[in-house]
């Protein structure tokens, strides 16, 4: 006589749309989320609001020109909100019971890839809008027409949002593949707000002004370095946000295009470590 054995279903976890909304309610829920949302929406609209009242005294005031004068500082927050959710799970301890639940991991991931892109891109609107509101006084003041579908203002506000929901899902990697928030916080502001003034600095210390001047070229140092900026996160948003798609001196123009795939790699290659890293590893 032989027994029949029924073998055990295999544990495939919930659904993705089920995952996908677990990750949005945990999103919501966080505090922070919203306070980041507020005040980068805010803060950029007061400080476009400020640059643009300083520029509108000059003769070629072109209100357009001052939508990105607050990026440099207004990319921050949805950086920072990447990262909380990347390593949200594994600072609160959840991270047990949430793999208990999705036990092939890798949707968890993928979940937090959208929820991170549509809350980000939300925030990206606002911000934008605010920008938009913010030259308006100054522009008024002037009797200067505001064209957001001329001179470029297309490609400032796309690549704006654009740049956004980039350096959010960079945030979101780097908290996903180191797992712990502030050596996370540390390595997303060394890559973004510090290299590229280090290499700023570079140029400064590497180029004798007099001969840029008087040679009507890029010297080759100057070149150099711009062109490894231009290949940074921050480099490539400034290509986006910029009418025309233009690089820095002396580097590669990429264009819109070649700019949206080098912050795509940027944020491709930590986050396809974070998924090897979340499949093959132990969590801890």
């Amino acid at each position: 006589m032989s027994a029949s054995t029924t073998a055990a279903p295999a544990r495939t976890g919930p659904s993705f749309a089920r995952v996908v909304s677990a990750e949005w309610t945990k999103l919501l829920g966080l505090r922070s989320t919203t306070v980041i949302a507020v005040v980068t929406v805010v803060a950029t609209g007061a400080l476009t609001f400020l640059f643009a009242s300083a520029a509108s005294g000059d003769p070629g005031f072109v209100p357009t020109r001052n939508l990105t004068d607050a990026l440099p500082l207004a990319f921050i927050g949805p950086l920072v909100l990447g990262v909380l959710v990347g390593t949200g799970e594994f600072s609160t301890g959840t991270f047990r019971s949430t793999f208990a639940a999705v036990p092939r991991r890798g949707p968890v991931l993928a979940a937090q890839v959208v929820v991170t892109a549509c809350s980000v891109l939300g925030i990206a609107v606002l911000t934008v809008a605010a920008a938009v509101l913010g030259i308006l006084p100054s522009a008024a003041a002037r009797d200067v027409d505001v064209d957001l579908l001329g001179a470029g203002a297309p490609q400032i506000l796309l690549g704006s949002v654009s740049f956004f929901v980039g350096t959010a899902l960079l945030g979101l990697a780097a908290g996903a593949l180191l797992r712990r928030t502030v050596p996370a916080l540390v390595t997303v502001f060394g890559v973004l707000p510090v290299l590229p003034v280090l290499l700023s600095l570079a140029v400064d210390f590497t180029t004798d002004p007099l001969e840029a001047s008087t040679s009507g070229t890029t010297p080759p140092g100057t070149a150099a370095v711009n062109t490894v900026e231009t290949f940074t996160p921050v480099g490539a948003g400034g290509v986006l946000t910029t009418p025309d798609g233009s690089g820095l001196d002396g580097a590669p123009r990429l264009g819109a295009a070649g700019a949206t795939l080098v912050l795509a790699g940027w944020v491709a290659v930590p986050l396809a470590a974070a998924a090897y890293r979340l499949r093959r590893r132990d969590l801890v």
